[in-house]
């Protein structure tokens, strides 16, 4: 596999795994910490934040495999590219229906749409 395919799964999966996996562990200090967002010890809403917590998690952890087992890159690509553009899609859904969040969450904006485009590019270069 070509060194550029590399360094991107290897971004996209350990950044994938390391925020899935500290909002897994502790989303309320993690949320606090990197989006600036205060959440209440609400049961519910803990667990739909780990359940989404754990699909970024378990979807790095596919990116990464694609590093290493061949028949797995074009897979890896694909989740990279949903969750990356998923996100992305849905903070702009967001910004269009809610208002313009705070400056933490609109980096964090730009950095799916980039890592989300990079990996959509590598996805169509397998049919090229």
């Amino acid at each position: 596999m070509e060194i550029t395919k590399v360094v991107i799964l290897s971004l996209s999966g350990l950044m994938l795994i390391f925020v899935g996996a500290m909002r897994l562990s502790n989303p309320i200090k993690t949320y606090l910490k990197n989006s600036g967002i205060t959440l209440d010890k609400d049961v519910d809403l803990l667990n739909e934040m780990r359940g989404v917590s754990a699909v970024m998690l378990f979807g790095g952890i596919l990116a990464v495999l694609g590093i290493f087992i061949h028949s797995f890159t074009f897979t890896s690509f694909v989740v990279a590219t949903l969750i990356f553009l998923g996100f992305a899609i849905g903070r702009f859904t967001g910004i269009a229906v809610d208002g313009q969040p705070n400056k933490q969450i609109v980096q964090g904006i730009w950095f799916e749409l980039v890592l989300g485009g990079i990996n959509l590019f590598c996805l169509l270069n397998f049919f090229i």
